[in-house]
C-alpha cells in the first residue's frame, strides 16, 4: 500500500478550517458573499469551510485540473466554469484543496476576475510555497507543508484516496 504517514489529522483539520472561517469572516465585508468551490478536490475542504463561517453564502464550482492521473502538475490547466453562478459585483469566496504550482489558482482566479465581481479572495487548504511556478499566493492558507505528494481529504492519486478522514503523504 503505498499510503505514508498522517501528515495532518483528521481533528487538526477541524481545528484550523474554523480558525480560517472566523479570519474569513473578519476580512470580507458583511454582507452578499458567493463561495466558489474547485473541484474535485476542494469539495470536502470546501463544504466544511462553509458550514464553520456563520453567515449566509451562496454556492457555485468550478472544475479545475492540471494532474490528469499523475504526481507532477502537466503545466496546463482545463478550467469547466459552467456553474460559477452569477459573480458580477459579488465579494467571492474561491476555496482550493491545494496550491502546488499555483497555476490552477491563478487560472482560477483570472477566470472569476473575467465577470466583474465586487471582491475575490482566495483560501487553499494546503499550500507547497516551495514548488511554486505562477505568482500568486491565497489569502487565506490552513496549513503550509513540504514538497510531498498528499493524498486524503479531497486530495487523490488517479481518482483514489479522496475519502480518507485525514491527509496522508503518498508514495509511488
Amino acid at each position: 500500500m503505498p499510503l505514508g504517514n498522517v501528515v495532518i489529522s483528521q481533528e487538526e483539520i477541524r481545528r484550523r478550517t474554523a480558525a480560517l472561517a472566523r479570519e474569513i469572516e473578519t476580512a470580507i465585508p458583511d454582507g452578499d458573499l458567493h463561495v466558489i468551490i474547485t473541484l474535485k478536490g476542494g469539495l470536502f475542504f470546501g463544504a466544511d469551510l462553509i458550514r464553520a463561517l456563520r453567515r449566509e453564502v451562496t454556492l457555485g464550482f468550478i472544475t479545475a485540473s492540471s494532474y490528469g492521473g499523475g504526481t507532477e502538475s502537466t503545466g496546463k490547466v482545463l478550467l469547466k466554469a459552467s456553474d460559477v453562478g452569477k459573480i458580477t459585483g459579488r465579494h467571492v469566496l474561491i476555496v482550493e484543496d491545494i496550491i502546488d504550482t499555483g497555476r490552477t489558482l491563478e487560472a482560477v482566479v483570472g477566470a472569476i476576475r473575467e465577470q466583474a465581481p465586487a471582491s475575490v479572495r482566495t483560501a487553499a487548504l494546503i499550500d507547497k510555497p516551495s514548488r511554486h511556478k505562477a505568482p500568486i499566493d491565497a489569502d487565506f492558507i490552513g496549513f503550509p507543508v513540504e514538497d510531498v505528494f498528499l493524498v486524503g481529504y479531497g486530495l487523490d492519486y488517479a481518482e483514489k484516496f479522496r475519502d480518507l478522514p485525514d491527509i496522508r503523504a503518498f508514495e509511488l
